[in-house]
Order: C-alpha cells, then sequence, then structure tokens
C-alpha cells in the first residue's frame, strides 16, 4: 500500500509528476528532468518502496526499466485509508 513520503522525494515526484504524468519514462529521462541530480536512482528507489512509483522491463531492451508514477490523487487516497485502519 502507498506510504507517505518524505518532503525531499515528494519535491522530487512533484517535478516529475509535472513532466510525465502517468506515461512511462526511463531513468535518464528522470536524470535529465532532476536537472542532473545524482540522487536519481536514490529517489526512484524510495519512490517504489513506497509504491508511488511502478517499475517494468522495457520490452525493447531487457536491460533497461520503465518507470510510472501513481497519481497523486489515489497514493492520497490509499494513504488515507492505510491511517483508517
Amino acid at each position: 500500500m502507498t506510504q507517505p513520503l518524505p518532503k525531499w522525494v515528494m519535491h522530487r515526484y512533484s517535478k516529475l509528476w509535472a513532466s510525465f504524468g502517468e506515461k512511462e519514462f526511463h531513468r535518464k529521462d528522470a536524470f535529465s528532468r532532476l536537472n542532473n541530480d545524482g540522487m536519481t536512482n536514490v529517489i526512484l528507489s524510495n519512490l517504489k518502496k513506497a509504491c508511488w512509483l511502478e517499475v517494468k522491463l522495457d520490452p525493447d531492451d531487457g536491460r533497461k526499466r520503465l518507470y510510472r508514477l501513481k497519481n497523486p490523487d489515489i497514493a492520497v487516497i490509499e494513504i488515507s485509508k492505510e491511517e483508517e485502519k
């Protein structure tokens, strides 16, 4: 289930969401959008662990990954449902 994000990760998620929305993207696209931030791999890892990011193999190149962000509206609803339990 989706978990709340630390502020520093949420800030970068917001930048990625503004660029890609729910479209798939590669790591190099995220790296470019985050202005070559050396923390891009850490950010993607944190987003994946918190279930804000879906990762799958690129069908054209199995060595690469495709990423898709979770819609923030859905994530917030999931977080609130989890907190109600």
